[in-house]
């Protein structure tokens, strides 16, 4: 039993290693802001990061299917992100499949676009403008700048996840896909100040990219009347992580009108725009199933979840992970790589770090299952949960609780 004045080792070097980053906080003028900016952390593991996310948010939420749309897409993206302030970064600009209404960047210029956002749009303008105000928020370096502010503040997230990894045990899963839902609701709202900023260098680059500026507060407008009828999307809808679009579109309209008229020219590209997504479908797929408020149903497998009210909730690609507002609390439904329900829950609950209770094997509404109880501690904190495997037809789920 170790005394309470006790550091261990892993504490010295968690100590050791926030001393090390604060002893590295740099502050420099941003080129593209003009403002000095506190970094804590580097352009490299900005990219990083940035790298590690997309590879989730690809796989989580999953891409659009159609070459051609992605090609013209990133190039304009490209275009434009050569002509910011941060030409030398490895941009991507990625078409998410998700009806919501919704842009967003990453750090380290990883930027995406919702199919849902692209249907109601009417010019490659309108498109330039929403790809960059997202160029802006990485020129801006919003994300560092916020993440920076709250690096110490997310480390309780954060603990779940490195927690369920040193122990080496699959239960790790539905501790990440909470840490990324909360993190997701967390981190992608930026500021009104970063919002505006954004907002200011899209035009910028609008016009560096001799596109139309006059085009961009009709795509404020848009937002205004189309984001808050979106539904049934993975991804949260621009509403949620935006500020009101109307006030940014009344803002926009006022600088656009202090442009001296030789700026008020440009490319628009409503033909080649559109026909570009001809085939683009409007609205959720129900057939990857939806919510309706809290009720999460799948017509084509013919179930349906019924979470709480005030639950955070999300149907993403390969998953519907759902967190209570506590966060202390999440439940995973997903596929499972087993044969069998008995086969699943035997390797699941036989895993080293695991402490499981007695399995049960039997049906549930007339499919076979079999799960179990479930603890697991680290130095700090024990975890419990239920897991509970489901065959149905040649699939088996896993419905998944901690």
């Amino acid at each position: 039993m170790k005394h309470p004045g006790t550091v261990t080792r892993r504490g010295a070097y968690a100590f050791l290693a926030l001393v090390v980053s604060l002893t590295t906080v740099q502050c420099a003028t941003n080129p593209a802001t003009g403002e000095k900016q506190i970094a804590m952390i580097s352009e490299e593991r900005e990219i990083a990061m940035g790298q590690e996310a997309d590879e989730q948010i690809s796989a989580s939420m999953g891409l659009y299917d159609d070459p051609e749309l992605s090609r013209y897409v990133d190039g304009i993206g490209q275009r434009l992100a050569a002509l910011s302030e941060r030409p030398h970064l490895d941009w991507t600009f990625r078409v998410i499949d998700d009806s919501s209404v919704n842009a967003f960047a990453l750090p380290g210029g990883f930027i995406y676009v919702t199919r849902g956002i692209l249907a109601p749009m009417n010019s490659e303008a309108e498109l330039a403008g929403v790809l960059g105000h997202e160029i802006g928020h990485v020129t801006g370096r919003h994300s560092v700048n916020r993440l920076s502010k709250q690096q110490l503040g997310s480390v309780g997230l954060a603990a779940v996840s490195v927690a369920a990894r040193a122990s080496g045990a699959s239960w790790a899963g539905l501790a990440e896909a909470g840490a990324q839902l909360g993190t997701t609701m967390l981190f992608m709202k930026f500021s009104r100040a970063h919002e505006s900023q954004a907002d200011d260098l899209g035009l910028r680059y609008m016009r560096r990219g001799e596109y139309d500026p006059r085009e961009m507060p009709g795509v404020f407008a848009m937002l205004e009347a189309v984001s808050q009828e979106a539904q049934g999307g993975r991804a949260p809808g621009w509403l949620s992580t935006h500020p009101n679009p109307d006030a940014r579109g009344e803002r926009s309209v006022a600088k656009i009108n202090r442009l001296d008229e030789t700026a008020l020219t440009g490319k628009v590209g409503r033909e080649d725009f559109l026909g570009y997504l001809e085939g683009v479908p409007f609205g959720p797929n129900p057939r990857e199933g939806y919510f309706r408020e809290s009720l999460f149903l799948h017509p084509d497998m013919k179930f349906q979840i019924d979470f709480p009210d005030d639950w955070i909730t999300q149907n993403q690609k390969a998953q519907v992970v759902a967190m209570n507002p506590d966060k202390n609390v999440l439940i995973q439904l997903s596929l499972a790589d087993a044969d069998s329900a008995s086969e699943g829950a035997r390797e699941f609950l036989n895993q080293e770090g695991l402490d499981a209770g007695r399995p049960w094997n039997r049906k549930l509404n007339g499919l076979q299952a079999a799960g179990g109880g479930w603890e697991a501690s680290d130095e700090t904190r024990t975890f419990a949960g239920q897991v509970a495997f489901v065959e149905w037809g040649d699939l088996v789920f896993r419905l998944h609780s901690m």
